[in-house]
């Protein structure tokens, strides 16, 4: 079926306007003080709480997937249902809003790193959507979304100056757990299988060369985050104050 006559163009549609109607009910609700004074921390703390809503639906409907359909962790190509096809296109519609978003607001180069990612996991899920391949590795990957419950409670956290409180300090010690069980692990799995049985295989070829990258920079914020929470004498000062990512 050509791409532009697929019937999943309408379910990311909808997602995507859901994720939008979404942003606007949330940014109603009331704001912290020192949130409130500047406009940047107003923009980011409105998507903040947009990833964090999809962060928590996405991390347990993932977890749901795969109690669901276990051999998801194993036949990572051709295991296949339902629930977990309309998860992949629930987070590439996010994944499209985000990015609409971030243009939209003159934040692209503030936010470039999150623009780049946002590319890669839409390119990753388009093998899922519309050719029904690798749908398991699209559920497996977004058991990151469990992580980033707690990496985006983070950065509100800092981005309201809230670094002193004990929730914070509580956080950051579950974040980095939970860093290790749905970021690293099923990422170091993932790219285990691709290098082992897909690399030979075109559409493999292509998704082991996004895995790569995304490898790359996930290491990259990890070591932030540890320069950050654990060894701030020695994270690099921050040049630019609009930027909030994992630091």
């Amino acid at each position: 079926m050509p791409l532009l006559l697929h019937p999943a163009l309408l379910l990311l549609l909808a997602a995507t306007l859901t994720f939008r109607a979404l942003r606007r009910a949330l940014c109603r609700l009331p704001l912290p003080a020192h949130v409130r004074a500047d406009p940047l921390r107003t923009w980011r703390w409105h998507n903040l709480l947009v990833s964090f809503a999809h962060s928590i639906v996405s991390g347990v409907w993932a977890l749901l997937c795969i109690r669901q359909t276990p051999e998801m962790l194993v036949e990572i190509e051709t295991a296949w249902s339902l629930s977990g096809y309309l998860l992949v296109c629930f987070s590439a519609g996010y994944f499209i809003h985000d990015t609409v978003d971030i243009v939209l607001s003159h934040q692209t180069r503030a936010s470039w790193e999150y623009l780049v990612h946002h590319v890669m996991a839409m390119g990753a899920f388009c093998s899922g959507i519309f050719w029904s391949r690798f749908v398991g590795g699209g559920v497996l990957t977004l058991l990151v979304e469990v992580s980033n419950i707690f990496l985006t409670m983070r950065m509100m956290m800092k981005i309201n100056n809230a670094q002193d409180h004990l929730l914070y300090r509580v956080n950051k010690y579950v974040n980095l757990v939970m860093y290790f069980l749905f970021r690293l692990a099923p990422q170091a799995y993932l790219t285990s299988f691709f290098l082992q049985y897909a690399g030979q295989r075109n559409l493999g070829a292509f998704l082991l060369s996004i895995l790569l990258m995304l490898d790359v920079m996930i290491l990259i914020y990890f070591s932030r985050l540890l320069r950050s929470d654990f060894c701030p004498e020695r994270a690099p000062s921050q040049r630019h104050k609009d930027k909030f990512l994992t630091e």
